[in-house]
């Protein structure tokens, strides 16, 4: 497999299960389906409109990581590039 595919199966596969997992839940692959396309050529996806909790999110982080082998050294980019990504509004627990 190619690292460009890889990288990219793996960022679908942390989209996919965060949509699964967000309020209201969401089909990351319709929702892409479906997304208009700005005038720069940009898919729009509505992800402001989901939300999901910051703990959920860690363990579909490092459950995908595991599964897919992530080296430690990659998985901060991986990081960056979900949540600066189109990744469902982050839910932080208030005391």
């Amino acid at each position: 497999m190619k690292r460009e595919n890889k990288d990219d199966k793996i960022l679908h596969e942390l989209y996919s299960r965060a949509f699964a997992a967000s309020t209201p839940k969401g089909d990351f692959d319709l929702l892409l389906e479906n997304a208009t396309t700005n005038e720069r050529g940009q898919k729009v996806i509505p992800f402001m409109d989901y939300e999901c909790e910051a703990e959920v999110l860690e363990e579909i982080l490092n459950s995908v990581f595991k599964e897919f082998k992530v080296p430690v050294r990659k998985r901060k980019s991986f990081e960056f590039g979900f949540y600066l990504g189109c990744s469902p509004k982050t839910k932080i627990k208030t005391p």
